[in-house]
């Protein structure tokens, strides 16, 4: 099913000529209305007529986000504030937020990347969407609500928490589709065993749509397998418009990028160099259409590749992997560089243990070391001291297989990691404390 099948499937032709002249009309528009960029063009070097073809954009300079905090809060606006009808800002856990603005267009391109993603992910008119994401300055879950409305489907604006009320409400209004983060569905699926409640019998639920941290493959079984669902991954972030950048649909090959509002480019994030398809590298991202605050090459520090191949969907637009990373989140032990995502397929691969773990990162006489908690499930809780030990050893040489490291592994009880209704605090890092 498609929302919008002219643009989901246009030509690559057309809509690279489509993207081009979105393109020239951001530059003069971002160089007559905001400082920050008519600066940073000129310090380049560079005026907007100098940039003839889509390939040109890696001559422009990137964008950061301390570049946002450092114009905090309207900045970076190319509209007056009296034509900004919407205001969003990250949590802001360090510092000043970064203020994102959308004009009265901007929130309906919004709903519009939305519906996309959602009709994508088989959402109807007849569906029922219940959004466990958080509402207020937050873009989650207001951004999946006005696409859920732009479809026609019955929204359940539960928000964030009380995950008891959660399973009430899914059971008794029919909720058919869920939009969360992936560590709390999980979390849903542990509270609905230990209320005796099996998803495929006591629910209607069918598919849930989940973002807003990096997740694996293994995951997603987890995930469909314990909610008996369909899991489909969703990318967004506030800097760029929220949730909707870019969606799965149900093929599960990659996440189709709405290119038409949205520009992508896969960059070394050492060097800057453009990588071609199929390279694994930074996600840079351009807005094409936004008005109340465009970005121009915005750097998002997320790791993935790009596949510009035809979906078996039948949408031509571009797709992007599953994020593998980030490169500013990416954990420097002992000279090797190490993901949290590469733990979470090594435990999840070993099908011995829950897929809720931490890791912890300190230094030791001026050595850095890394240990790994792991959750073991309540059938697995033994007094059997051996059979621990053998686990934790087994745990310990997939690690050091995978990472080039070795790293300490703990096992702890059932439900000891503290649970998330957000983002899963998945590192410690002992040497920034």
């Amino acid at each position: 099913m498609y929302w919008n099948e002219t643009m989901e499937t246009m030509e690559p032709a057309r809509m690279a000529e489509l993207q081009k002249n979105r393109l020239q009309e951001l530059l003069g528009r971002v160089y007559r209305q905001v400082p920050f960029y008519r600066n940073s063009l000129q310090k380049a070097g560079i005026l907007p007529e100098d940039i003839r073809t889509l390939e040109d954009i890696s001559k422009l300079p990137f964008i950061y986000k301390q570049d946002m905090r450092e114009n905090y809060p309207y900045g970076l606006f190319a509209v007056p504030v009296s034509e900004i009808v919407r205001i969003h800002a990250s949590s802001g856990t360090t510092g000043k937020p970064t203020v994102v603005g959308y004009t009265k267009r901007d929130i309906g391109i919004w709903s519009e990347v939305m519906a996309r993603s959602l009709t994508g992910a088989g959402v109807t008119k007849q569906s029922v969407i219940q959004i466990a994401y958080g509402y207020g300055l937050f873009t989650g879950g207001l951004g999946v609500h006005y696409g859920a409305e732009m479809v026609g489907a019955s929204v359940i604006p539960v928000s964030s928490g009380n995950t008891s009320r959660q399973i009430m409400l899914m059971k008794d209004f029919g909720t058919t589709a869920i939009a969360c983060t992936p560590s709390y569905a999980l979390y849903i699926a542990e509270t609905m065993r230990d209320m005796g409640i099996v998803p495929q019998d006591d629910t209607a639920i069918k598919v849930g749509i989940f973002g807003a941290e990096p997740w694996s493959e293994n995951m997603r079984q987890q995930i469909e397998q314990q909610l008996g669902i369909v899991a489909l991954d969703i990318y967004g972030l506030s800097e760029i418009i929220g949730p909707g950048v870019a969606c799965e649909c149900l093929a599960k090959d990659g996440l189709h990028i709405f290119e038409d509002h949205f520009y992508p480019e896969i960059i070394n994030p050492v060097t800057g160099e453009v990588l071609p398809d199929g390279e694994k590298g930074e996600l840079v991202l351009t807005t094409l259409t936004k008005e109340g605050m465009p970005m121009l090459r915005y750097r998002t520090r997320d790791l993935t590749t790009l596949n510009h191949k035809q979906c078996s969907c039948g949408r031509t637009m571009v797709r992007m992997s599953k994020i593998l990373g980030r490169s500013d989140d990416m954990l420097i032990i002992r000279g090797v560089n190490v993901f949290p995502s590469q733990v979470e397929s090594v435990l999840l691969n070993l099908g011995e243990v829950s897929p809720h773990y931490q890791l912890i990162v300190d230094r030791e006489d001026n050595l850095d070391c890394l240990t790994v908690l792991v959750e073991i499930t309540d059938n697995l809780f033994s007094d059997e001291v051996r059979g621990l030990e053998t686990l934790e050893h087994k745990i310990k040489g997939q690690l050091h297989s995978v990472l080039g490291i070795t790293a300490t592994v703990r096992l702890v009880g059932a439900r000891t990691i503290e649970r998330s209704e957000g983002k899963a605090k998945r590192v410690i890092d002992k040497r920034t404390i």
